[in-house]
């Protein structure tokens, strides 16, 4: 007998101009009670670096409740990103990252 299919919830948003995928599974391993695990993925279109992660790629997991608590895998990636983006690193990225270079 197989396995029913897992309640995967992808969505794209778009970020400073940034396209990004999102995936979010509730009940990430189908736990029952409490301890439940939730995933969130974030993949950057064509990798680029976003305030928390440098790769364009980040798995994160947290506890069951929090994306919806949020208002959904769109608001939370979101604000996430909102606030990730107040670090000075991210600031010091985004301005090198719009200086002309010579070389």
């Amino acid at each position: 007998m197989s396995e029913p299919p897992r309640p995967i919830q992808p969505c794209r948003i778009v970020w400073q101009g940034i396209p990004i995928d999102v995936t979010y599974e509730a009940n990430w391993l189908s736990m029952d009670g409490d301890g439940v695990t939730a995933h969130l993925e974030v993949r950057a279109e064509n990798r680029r670096r976003l305030p928390f992660t440098e790769t364009g790629y980040r798995s994160h997991f947290l506890p069951r409740g929090i994306v919806e608590a949020a208002g959904g895998s769109a608001a939370y990636v979101l604000a996430w990103l909102e606030e990730a983006a107040q670090s000075e690193d991210w600031r010091q990225y985004r301005n090198a990252e719009s200086q002309l270079s010579l070389f």
